[in-house]
């Protein structure tokens, strides 16, 4: 079963259940979805689900940490509901020393000479890790690493 059918079927299970939180995070998912493949005019695989599903979990962490800022815990903790369920989605996220070793198996293949060649490490590392690891700390620990040649 495909991703897309997946969403469907736990959506599905969360109108039986009415669970109107989870259902909730998953319409809004599955809009997402919907207006992506009548945008392109495309059937989404689950490689490109998986990237709609990672734009949305960064949005819930930026808006949780804005609402944690401006004293609105009621409104940080329903995007905390929803960072849950869209997380469940995703592929199981690596550990730190699987990034590293990642990373510096990136650095080594590309022949990286310093922060210049940043651009080609990331290149050869962001189809490997999308969905399983922040790309953020990615790109973090790519310039440590970098630095240090």
């Amino acid at each position: 079963m495909g991703l897309k059918e997946k969403i469907t079927e736990d959506m599905k299970a969360a109108m039986r259940a009415k669970d109107a939180q989870r259902l909730g995070a998953i319409r809004l998912l599955t809009a997402a979805i919907k207006q992506k493949e009548v945008d392109e005019r495309i059937e989404l695989d689950d490689a490109q689900v998986q990237a709609i599903i990672d734009k949305m979990i960064k949005q819930r962490r930026d808006s949780i940490s804005q609402f944690e800022a401006g004293g609105r815990q009621d409104l940080a903790d329903a995007e905390k509901s929803e960072l849950t369920v869209l997380s469940a989605y995703m592929p199981a996220a690596l550990s730190e020393e699987e990034v590293q070793s990642e990373v510096a198996a990136a650095v080594a293949s590309t022949g990286a000479a310093g922060p210049q060649d940043m651009g080609k490490v990331m290149a050869v590392l962001k189809p490997k890790l999308a969905g399983r690891a922040d790309m953020t700390a990615v790109s973090a620990l790519v310039k440590s690493a970098l630095a240090k040649r």
